[in-house]
């Protein structure tokens, strides 16, 4: 059952954090964004689908996943639109076309029809990888492409300060590479 009052927006957190004056700005306090969006798990997946919405709109860019978080703001999970998209996702596609009796906009709207109830604690994914804010660029970017992720929180004291993009990653990379002299 839904927790009462809960919205259908995501919640946006910003972490203050001293970044560090002089010497290689490699970490991920050095570049992760503090500037998150956070669903609820007892929120329903069609709530999770505005807050995306209403994330990518203040955002001024497609948001593709949030982090999940508990009452007391502590990380439990993250969704994805990939992890919408499993759900949504009828079983035995494939065999559509063979089958004339079937009709495939109407199992898709009935698919849809029921994140109204589904929850994104019924969905989520609940083995995050995290880092934390003195993980290094190149361990950080190590962890993105062995497990193929695109995001991940950046944790303290079991507190959630920040996120580092894999376009992050790759900027910071970038504009690293560029200032060197060599």
């Amino acid at each position: 059952m839904p927790k009462q009052g809960i919205e259908p927006v995501a919640c946006v957190t910003e972490w203050n954090h001293g970044l560090p004056g002089k010497g290689s700005r490699m970490f991920a306090k050095d570049f992760m964004d503090t500037r998150f969006h956070t669903l609820h798990p007892r929120q329903t997946v069609a709530e999770a689908v505005l807050a995306f919405r209403d994330a990518s709109e203040s955002e001024g860019k497609k948001i593709f996943g949030m982090m999940v978080t508990d009452d007391a703001d502590h990380l439990v999970g993250m969704l994805s639109m990939y992890d919408i998209l499993i759900y949504v996702q009828p079983k035995h596609v494939a065999i559509f076309g063979e089958m004339e009796d079937l009709e495939p906009a109407e199992l898709y709207r009935e698919r849809l029809k029921s994140i109204r109830s589904i929850l994104v604690d019924d969905i989520m994914t609940t083995e995050v990888v995290t880092v934390r804010p003195d993980t290094h660029l190149m361990v950080i970017a190590e962890i993105m492409i062995k497990k193929h992720i695109r995001r991940l929180p950046v944790v303290e004291n079991e507190t959630v300060v920040g996120i580092v993009y894999v376009s992050d990653v790759f900027h910071h990379l970038l504009a690293t590479f560029s200032l060197d002299p060599a």
